[in-house]
């Protein structure tokens, strides 16, 4: 009787279906699966949804119409599925998101038979967060700005404010599983909240700032109903544009003031108010330098206005924070967050920028453990992706292993997955009548990735069959397997390639789009990172020292150059060949399937042009041993070789990308820069083809100079020619820059060599001992011409030593270039290490020298550009 009277309080979903039932008080994320499910449903089935925990399912349980293990249900976002003779079927969930996923997953299994007699499923998930991220940013700077300031407004961001754009995509989400979205912005306060200390610093007109609020609650609303959490994320020290040209700040801060602290914590303690549902995610740099006013910066600021907001909203419970270790030690930041915020989640970058391994190890790695072992949550990040843009990616057993890895190898429990074209989202960069969404395109990039945060710990052989169906729903049957070869196959070369030849790891680096041979040669002169070989790769040598070790006749380890070529060519091939061999078979969306047979003659074309090229680098490295023409006879052969690959990828592509690369702003550095002065350049494999050229020309003359030195013309070394310019700051000296010559006011350390570049050139003498404390006061100068001030870093490691800017964890390094070095060992000391200069260039008028960070450092000269 208890049982049947429970029945009657059900609340009959008639206005879904009238064979579904739920409780009266369910949640509008339980009645989301339900109207999911309810448009499947065969009439005559019935089907009771519920919690664990609701009277509904426990009277079920009670009667003995329904039986669940101890375990079963009980673990977050896990759900049963439960069938009997009878067709009744219910589906339990552990809490909401739960009943959510089991009537998805029922409403995927019913068209394909399920269930066939009584039948048990049940499941949930490995990974806490699962999610992609959506960049609330341009792939260029807007006039006046810098790199990630963006207001949200419907000019810059049609998508924003399309409900049936985004109801799409969040259907999308929600049929992988995935539990989380990040928008990601600089600053999006001033698009979203008003302060009333500071009403200037609202960056929109009161038009769009209404519709900036009716859409971010209307997204927390449908992004919760779908359970998705819908996270914030911003940098520091970032402020709003209005807002800093008031009080006469820059918009990027690289310490903190007292009115940038206020602001900003007013703009989050807002921000909570408005929205307590939305997780932040702040970014303790790039701006924000010193690592313990980051540490301040986020207990003090940042976290004490999560802290306000609460109370203004009345909330007891700390909303969720997810703290980036990019450009932070977070090492020594969470200690001491923990101490005044409970509610912490961190992340870190997988590999990097790109994608290159499943066996990421070394620092990195140790980074991951650590923040895994504070006890809250951890997440690794796919991120930007630079090495497999802009081509389709689909090797299904690749992500498989990455995810393996992450859990496995670095202790996460989160998934954060960027798009494949990251800075230009929605659309792909496909040349296409229609512009192609990114999550249609990608569609096997989004699924993999969400299948196994799901799980894991699934059987490879098994997982072929179920990518074979997935595949086939597209393209047909028959071409099914092909294709996902040609996939798995050709998604083993761009990492395979980056991991071994790169520069970095990060988005400065476009890999499609090739190396100079002076890149591959001499990494060093560009800047390489080192954490690309010690921790995203597996241990193996580069192309300096294989050619060392094969000079002296010593054993080599791991990956080698050779080793690398040999299994990019092997799976390039096989992966035309798997295309190629499909394309008779394909019987649904053949547009499509032709632009994935052009991708992966792209990606056979870029691997054979590496191949020849690292190879020809490999013969002039040897010739520095041999002083044997014949090494640079062959490299000549193979950079030319190289060359007609890259003629065919620059073919392939030339009406089928508008771009190779979704980052169009100077930050790209390799392999040439990719814009200046907020002008896009570079980016397409048509206006590099003469890059390589010249580059084959100009080494071609360069054999016939080394065979014929005589007609040779020898290389100058002429002094660089000092620019008119005034020093302005007080209490500083200048100094020539000759040999003999001191070049701090308390140091007797003298010049025991110069480049003659630098040769008589006035730079500016300060305290070393101020330089190394950061105590130095702001260095001014003016000049009526473009100049160009020269800083000598000096080749050290430690805090007391100037680093040279990077891009890796500062994307405005290169506002005033930089970013690599204009002269290697350009000076020497007696009593100091040598040092390499950096060129920055200014316009005329009155600056402020920026040199970024702490420690001791040069300035050698201002010179004329």
């Amino acid at each position: 009787m208890r049982f049947t009277a429970l029945i009657f309080v059900l609340f009959v979903c008639s206005h879904l279906r009238a064979d579904v039932q739920c409780s009266p008080d369910a949640s509008p994320r339980v009645l989301y699966g339900v109207e999911r499910l309810s448009r499947v449903l065969p009439r005559g089935t019935h089907v009771v949804v519920g919690k664990k925990a609701d009277p509904v399912i426990q009277a079920l349980l009670k009667s003995g119409h329904l039986e669940l293990a101890t375990n079963e249900a009980v673990a977050p976002e896990g759900f049963v599925l439960n069938a009997t003779w009878n067709g009744k079927i219910t589906v339990v969930g552990a809490d909401d998101s739960g009943v959510l996923y089991g009537c998805l997953e029922l409403a995927e299994l019913l068209p394909k038979g399920w269930p066939k007699g009584p039948m048990r499923r049940a499941d949930a998930p490995a990974f806490v967060l699962r999610g992609p991220c959506i960049g609330m940013q341009k792939t260029y700077l807007l006039p006046g700005r810098k790199v990630y300031e963006y207001p949200y407004t419907p000019d810059q961001f049609p998508f924003f404010y399309d409900k049936a754009m985004w109801t799409e995509y969040l259907d999308f989400l929600a049929d992988r599983r995935m539990n989380t979205l990040y928008l990601w912005n600089g600053h999006p306060f001033a698009s979203l909240v008003r302060l009333p200390d500071y009403p200037e610093a609202v960056e929109v007109s009161d038009e769009v700032f209404k519709k900036n609020v009716e859409m971010f609650r209307w997204l927390t609303a449908e992004c919760d109903r779908r359970g998705i959490w819908l996270v914030q994320q911003f940098y520091s020290i970032i402020l709003s544009k209005p807002f800093a040209e008031k009080h006469g700040l820059a918009t990027q801060l690289s310490a903190p003031t007292p009115l940038a602290a206020d602001y900003t914590r007013k703009s989050i303690a807002e921000f909570v108010r408005q929205f307590p549902n939305v997780g932040l995610m702040p970014c303790l740099g790039e701006a924000l330098q010193d690592q313990a006013a980051q540490t301040r910066w986020c207990t003090d600021v940042i976290l004490a206005g999560v802290k306000d907001g609460m109370a203004a909203a009345g909330l007891k419970t700390e909303p969720p924070v997810i703290l980036r270790t990019h450009a932070t030690d977070a090492t020594l930041v969470m200690p001491e967050a923990l101490k005044v915020y409970h509610n912490l989640y961190t992340e870190a970058k997988y590999n990097g920028e790109s994608l290159t391994t499943w066996e990421p190890r070394g620092v990195r790695q140790q980074l991951h453990l650590a923040m895994s072992r504070l006890g809250s949550t951890h997440i690794a990040n796919v991120h930007i992706l630079a090495n497999l843009e802009p081509f389709r990616y689909g090797d299904t057993e690749f992500i498989r292993k990455s995810v393996l890895a992450m859990r496995d190898r670095l202790g996460a429990r989160g998934l954060h997955l960027y798009p494949l074209f990251y800075w230009d989202w929605p659309v792909s960069p496909d040349i296409t009548p229609t512009p192609l969404k990114q999550w249609e395109r990608d569609w096997i990039w989004f699924e993999a990735w969400a299948r196994y945060a799901w799980n894991p710990d699934r059987d490879a052989a098994s997982e072929s069959s179920y990518w074979e169906q997935r595949l086939g729903e597209h393209y047909g049957t028959a071409a099914a397997e092909k294709i996902l070869d040609a996939y798995n196959a050709a998604g083993e070369c761009a990492p395979r390639i980056l991991r071994r030849y790169g520069i970095t790891e990060g988005n400065r680096q476009t890999m499609s789009l090739g190396m100079t041979l002076d890149e591959l040669v001499r990494p060093e002169k560009y800047r390489e990172f080192p954490e690309l070989w010690e921790s995203q790769s597996p241990p193996g040598e580069r192309l300096k020292d294989y050619a060392k070790h094969e000079w002296k006749k010593q054993p080599h380890t791991g990956e080698t150059p050779p080793s690398i070529n040999a299994e990019v060519a092997a799976f390039s091939a096989s992966a035309v060949a798997a295309i190629d061999a499909a394309a008779p078979l394909v019987t649904a969306n053949r547009d499509e399937f032709a632009r994935l047979q052009n991708d992966i003659h792209c990606i056979r074309a870029m691997s054979l042009s590496y191949v020849a090229k690292t190879n020809a680098a490999l013969a002039v490295l040897r010739y520095q041993y041999s002083h044997d023409l014949a090494d640079m006879e062959r490299a000549e052969k193979l950079l030319a070789e190289s060359l007609d690959h890259y003629r065919t990828l620059a073919a392939l592509t030339k009406d089928t990308y508008k771009a190779a690369n979704s980052m169009q702003t100077s930050q790209r550095r390799i392999p040439v820069p990719g814009g200046k002065g907020g002008r896009p350049a570079n980016y397409h494999w048509t206006q590099l083809l003469p890059l390589y050229e010249k580059e084959l020309a100009d080494f071609r003359a360069q054999v016939a100079a080394l065979k014929n030195p005589a007609a040779a013309q020898g290389r100058t070394h002429a002094p660089l020619p000092a620019a008119d310019w005034k020093l302005l700051t007080p209490g500083l000296a200048t100094f020539t820059v000759q040999v003999g010559n001191t070049v701090f006011t308390d140091s007797p350390a003298t010049f025991t060599s110069t480049a003659p570049e630098l040769e008589g050139l006035q730079g500016i003498k300060f305290s070393l001992a101020d330089a190394k404390s950061g105590k130095l006061p702001p260095i001014e100068f003016e000049s009526p011409t473009p100049v160009r001030v020269l800083i000598g870093y000096f080749n050290a490691p430690g805090h007391e030593w100037r680093q040279p800017p990077t891009l890796e964890t500062d994307a405005t390094a290169a506002d005033h270039g930089g970013a690599e070095p204009f002269l290697l060992d350009a000076a020497k000391f007696d009593s100091l290490p040598g040092i390499n200069v950096h060129a920055f260039d200014y316009p005329a008028g009155r600056h402020t020298i920026e040199v970024r960070g702490t420690g001791a450092y040069v300035v050698l000269g201002i010179a004329k550009p």
